[in-house]
């Protein structure tokens, strides 16, 4: 609970003004009240008078009455507070389900974006809104994460300037990094990045930044743990009506599903032919905005628009059960890097 050591110390170096609690202040009294019931209360687990005394107490350094208990939960009701009374006081919902905590929770440390000390840390932060028997349960998901995440230590640093460009409509500059063949990052030039940010988006479990290159007009990409030092320049970004592919705006679902690698460049239609149990994967990396009508036995055919980059390395991966059809540039792409890995192998 929120500086209960602290206040436990003052309310027992200072008694006489615990009397208070039951009449004078009883606003305090509610918010004590309410933060023991959150820490300790659920369906499961119900407080009665009692144990909410006892809590104040230990807790706090407080006493106060069984009758300043049932007033001061029934100020809490008036107060929209649903708390609820069965054999004992429980809070009826918080900001946060356990299974919504559970989802945000395996969703950062699934996350190779952030250090597993940064994930750690928001961890705790949102562990705040769950009670004890939450925590007890979640405690064991802290240990999958180690050594999964990014090594660039500053990424939450990155991204709060990041988000001050985009608000204040800003150019931001920056040092990228890669890594070498010693497994460690390196910058990637000596020069620094000058860019128009226009979004932050996440895409198969890595954060990238949309934006403009300074001296291009197109669209480009960044890995969120590969920049550091980033600066908010003084100059405007460039509108986004003057960068090729956003003239009408930035719709981020279809951008992601024509992007499925997040590599740059126009989208194009194409069209394959596919088993369908590919079903599954083709929605997982494309959406659900693409066209199927059926072929022979149990092939699919598929149209759909995608970044040609992007695609030719997802159809690698399923060529024994994809035949690209058109247009005739990627199928002869796909041809020859096919002749190319089976001269490798022959």
């Amino acid at each position: 609970m929120k500086n209960a050591p602290n206040n436990k110390d003052n309310y027992r170096n200072h008694p006489e003004d615990s009397s208070m609690y039951g009449t004078g202040s009883k606003k305090m009294l509610n918010m004590l009240i309410l933060d023991i019931l959150k820490e300790y209360s659920d369906s499961d687990h119900r407080l009665l008078q009692q144990d909410i005394i006892d809590l104040l107490d230990s807790n706090y350094g407080i006493s106060c009455e069984r009758r300043a208990i049932k007033n001061n939960i029934v100020s809490l009701q008036e107060m929209e507070y649903e708390i609820g009374y069965d054999k004992g006081y429980f809070l009826k919902s918080r900001d946060f389900t356990d299974a919504e905590l559970r989802l945000l929770i395996d969703s950062i440390f699934s996350s190779n974006a952030i250090s597993d000390r940064e994930a750690h840390l928001l961890v705790k932060k949102l562990e705040k809104y769950a009670n004890k028997y939450f925590k007890s349960h979640v405690s064991h998901i802290h240990s999958v994460s180690s050594g999964k995440n990014t090594e660039n230590q500053k990424v939450m640093d990155s991204i709060a300037a990041i988000d001050t460009a985009i608000s204040k409509g800003k150019k931001i500059s920056f040092s990228y990094l890669q890594y070498g063949i010693d497994f460690k990052l390196h910058l990637k030039r000596d020069i620094r990045y000058v860019v128009s940010p226009y979004q932050m988006i996440s895409n198969k479990g890595k954060y990238f930044l949309i934006g403009n290159y300074d001296v291009y007009d197109d669209i480009s990409h960044y890995r969120l743990d590969r920049i550091v030092d980033v600066e908010v320049l003084a100059d405007p970004r460039k509108p986004m009506k003057n960068v090729k592919g956003l003239e009408n705006g930035l719709n981020i679902s279809d951008y992601i599903s024509e992007h499925v690698y997040m590599f740059s460049g126009k989208s194009e239609h194409i069209k394959l032919r596919a088993n369908e149990y590919l079903m599954d994967t083709l929605i997982d990396n494309f959406g659900k905005d693409f066209r199927v009508t059926l072929g022979e036995g149990n092939d699919i055919i598929v149209d759909l628009k995608c970044n040609p980059n992007a695609f030719f390395y997802w159809v690698m991966q399923y060529g024994q059960n994809t035949e690209v059809l058109s247009p005739d540039s990627m199928r002869e792409r796909v041809k020859k890097a096919a002749y190319q890995i089976y001269k490798k192998y022959s």
